[in-house]
């Protein structure tokens, strides 16, 4: 982890480049560094996913409003320092992305953190994590 999920309303996709904002998101976590130094998040565990919702209604439906929700989940143990400094970059790369949009519609964007304390299972299967770890 972190695993984040993009899911965004489908009048964004011809206004928007979603890979780069996946890309941008991906790099910010993976650039996060705690007190030490270490890195924050494992680079192997870093996935960013993003859908259009290709059915949707966003308030009033008085307009062609958009919306993007991000959740970005994380395991437990990370300060709180850390979390926030996290969230206020993740919020800065999707305010920075979201730019040009803002000039021409409304939009409304969330991003939330979910920390996981303690799962009931965590199933694994992968090969990423060795390419990274070569300490």
């Amino acid at each position: 982890m972190p695993h984040v999920t993009v899911q965004y309303t489908g009048n964004l996709e011809a206004e928007t480049r979603m890979g780069d904002l996946c890309r941008a998101l991906a790099s910010t976590l993976v650039a996060q560094k705690d007190a030490q130094g270490k890195p924050v998040f494992p680079i192997g565990g870093t996935r960013v996913l993003a859908y259009p919702a290709a059915q949707y209604a966003v308030a009033d439906d008085a307009d062609d409003y958009a919306f993007v929700y991000v959740n970005v989940r994380i395991a437990a143990g990370r300060s709180e320092e850390a979390k926030k400094k996290a969230g206020d970059e993740l919020l800065a790369v999707l305010k920075s992305h979201f730019e040009p949009v803002f000039s021409q519609r409304h939009i409304g964007i969330t991003l939330q953190i979910d920390e996981s304390p303690g799962q009931v299972y965590d199933g694994k299967h992968s090969n990423l994590h060795p390419l990274f770890n070569k300490s």
